[in-house]
């Protein structure tokens, strides 16, 4: 029994790992009691098939609420997202307020 008196079933069930990034999905796995891997188990391991970059996935199997024995695999597949990861554009998005617009508010007597 749990501290909170339910019993421990030795099951996890299947979180929602897509448009997580794979770093991300691996914490919420573990989290939950299971494994994230990807497709080929006996492959690079995932942190290796993603880096460098900023890697989301895009599917999973099994489907999100299936019940797994813990530390069971949930296989994913992933894709790099576009760009080198760098903040991209720096200007603002919209133009900065003219500095002159708030001569309105001054006291013309100061």
């Amino acid at each position: 029994m749990t501290p909170s008196g339910a019993r421990w079933s030795g099951e996890s069930e299947v979180p929602e790992l897509v448009g997580l990034t794979v770093r991300e999905a691996r914490n919420v796995g573990h989290d939950a009691g299971l494994v994230v891997t990807a497709a080929d188990v006996d492959g690079p391991p995932l942190g290796e098939l993603t880096w460098p970059g900023i890697w989301v996935v895009t599917a999973q199997a099994p489907s999100p609420g299936t019940r797994l024995r813990r530390w069971e695999n949930v296989v994913i597949e992933f894709e790099k997202l576009s760009g080198d990861g760098a903040g991209g554009v720096r200007e603002p998005r919209r133009p900065l307020p003219d500095p002159g617009m708030f001569d309105v508010e001054r006291d013309p007597t100061e």
